[in-house]
């Protein structure tokens, strides 16, 4: 039941400042457009209270599930902006929405998503510029070394410690990750610790090849910041986890013999071993199993085995600020980052390389939220909400109809005919699109209700 609540409030509360803030968004430029916005409301359903200024009804509703702003002549069927079609409001009345040039309508379809954009750029901003968590590990310990990067060519090992880099002695995990990024294209003179012994080198670091900013990868070294082996949270269905045998639940011990404690050094593993079969050494309530044999997948030009981990317990954390030239770089990088995992996952789905039942609905982000709000540190809260954000700009930009880009795919199409679309073409395809779009919703809110641990005895 806590986990319930904490789910269900951290949902509202969530999805109510996307949505609100997304509201604005439309709110703002049909103001300065000079449309009629009959309402501005948080929440659904009868109106709690709130307060008419001008031609406006500022309320709070019923239901915390959001908000929607109303405009005169926006919607024949009374939904908000972004939800359902353009009312065909007497071209007579000049504050009526559908009375505007069509130009000004495609702002104020664009203004909602475009505030979810700059909702995710401010909080990320604001994460990186006044918190920034850092893991608290004092040393820095080698966890993986791609064969073939500069790390490998300086001769740099797995279990390595480092006691120098550049001219910081003894530096922690965040020290080296940053003087890694600040001495980008530079050969710099380090010092490890191997099994006791002092091996000093130099390492030339890789000048930025992410698309995303530098990433200490490209260099070929991934530090260990959990002692934990990998757990699995479940197995894709079909994928060659599952046809190997492993489980939800099992804990992987060893790779190849090597000791992994993140994905990301494991999936790098995968990339080098490219597609050769690898053995894992895995253990199931307690108890390991003989090794498991399993063949990867391409999938997207990199090696897959299709399983979710277990996300790592979280290890001690300090906050470090960033320069705000800084944040305003990384909360670029984050936001690129994420900005197209919507589009991504709907280009695997028309191309069978994903199940619809992968996804998550209000349920899984639901879980989500809670997981995120139950956590002491920021960075999960601030990383969840920027990603929904984000995603939600770009879903509503979709050219489907009920949605924003819907209502500017219909006016660009008006624009090349150069005449409205029929009145009844229009509230045919809203009608038809609302059936799709509901029974989307309802299957994909059931694969979550399934997916809950609740429900896991039920599965064979």
């Amino acid at each position: 039941m806590h986990e319930f609540l904490v789910s269900a409030l951290a949902f509202i509360v969530l999805i109510g400042i996307m949505v609100v803030v997304h509201e604005f968004g439309h709110f703002a430029v049909a103001k300065l457009c000079g449309v009629r916005v009959e309402s501005f409301s948080v929440g659904f359903g009868p109106r709690l209270f709130g307060i008419k200024y001008g031609d406006t009804d500022y309320k709070v509703c019923l239901l915390p599930l959001g908000g929607y702003v109303k405009m005169t002549g926006e919607g024949a069927t009374d939904l908000p902006v972004g939800t359902g079609p353009e009312s065909f409001a007497s071209a007579d009345d000049p504050g009526a929405f559908s009375s505007h040039p069509r130009w000004q309508r495609m702002l104020i379809g664009l203004a909602g998503p475009t505030s979810n954009f700059i909702l995710a750029f401010v909080a990320m901003i604001f994460y990186y510029g006044w918190i920034n968590e850092v893991p608290d590990i004092k040393s820095a310990t080698l966890e993986w070394v791609t064969p073939g990067s500069a790390a490998d060519q300086a001769g740099l090992q797995p279990g390595d410690i480092f006691r120098q880099f550049g001219s910081t002695q003894n530096p922690d995990l965040e020290t080296v990750v940053d003087l890694a990024r600040s001495d980008a294209n530079q050969t710099v003179p380090i010092a490890v610790d191997r099994n006791g012994k002092i091996v000093q080198t130099t390492l030339h670091v890789p000048d930025k090849t992410s698309k995303n900013g530098f990433e200490l990868s490209q260099t070929g070294m991934f530090l260990q910041f959990v002692h934990g082996p990998i757990g699995v949270e479940e197995t894709v269905s079909g994928w060659p986890a599952e046809r190997a045998g492993l489980r939800g639940g099992d804990v992987i011990l060893a790779v190849d013999g090597h000791v992994f404690h993140t994905l990301d050094p494991f999936v790098d593993y995968l990339q080098f071993r490219q597609g050769k079969p690898i053995t894992l050494t895995v253990a199931r309530s307690g108890v390991t199993l003989p090794p498991m044999t399993i063949d990867p997948t391409l999938q997207d030009s990199r090696w897959q085995l299709g399983f979710m981990a277990v996300p790592p317990a979280d290890p001690p954390m300090h906050q470090r600020p960033l320069p705000f030239a800084d944040a305003v770089n990384e909360s670029g990088d984050f936001c690129a980052e994420n900005s197209l995992l919507i589009v991504d996952v709907l280009r695997k789905l028309i191309t069978r390389q994903a199940s619809v039942k992968q996804l998550a609905g209000p349920v899984g982000i639901a879980h989500a939220a809670g997981q995120a709000a139950e956590t002491k540190y920021w960075a999960p809260k601030f990383g969840l909400a920027a990603g929904i954000s984000l995603n939600l700009g770009i879903l509503n930009l979709l050219p489907f109809p009920i949605l924003d880009g819907g209502l500017i795919l219909l006016l660009l199409i008006e624009s090349v005919m150069r005449h409205d679309i029929s009145i009844v073409i229009k509230e045919r395809i809203y009608q038809a699109a609302f059936v799709v779009l509901v029974m989307f919703f309802v299957y994909v809110s059931f694969n979550d209700v399934a997916k809950l641990s609740v429900f896991s005895h039920l599965k064979p």
